[in-house]
């Protein structure tokens, strides 16, 4: 029985600002006080990038600006890059939390884990 990533991507513990309600705009993730786990390149690992929704789509911002962009599937996988030529790798730490590395860059995010339905 393999896992996957719940279909909405359940992000637990993070508050979700600035939702309308009415769609077309973006969702904060994770405010001021709630950013998540990540570690840049070499950097050591540190609360310091924001993630924010919208969609099917997530983009985790690093403290320097830059960012990577990922895309919630339904296919069993979880996430996938959603732009450049690296692939995202997913791996379940613990229970409620996921870690995804794009080339150097990780990221540790809450998220619902669901077993595969066959």
């Amino acid at each position: 029985m393999g896992l996957r990533l719940s279909g909405a991507l359940m992000l637990a513990g993070l508050a979700l600002a600035g939702c309308d309600g009415k769609g077309g705009g973006s969702e904060a993730i994770a405010d001021d006080d709630s950013l998540i786990d990540c570690a840049i390149g070499k950097g050591a690992w540190a609360r310091a990038c924001g993630v924010e929704r919208e969609g099917d789509m997530l983009t985790l911002r690093h403290p320097d600006g830059g960012f990577r962009r990922l895309r919630i599937v339904q296919d069993g996988r979880g996430l996938v890059s959603a732009d450049g030529a690296e692939d995202a790798k997913l791996t379940i730490i613990g229970k409620g939390l996921v870690e995804v590395a794009i080339g150097a860059d990780q990221y540790r995010l809450p998220a619902t884990v669901a077993a595969k339905s066959d």
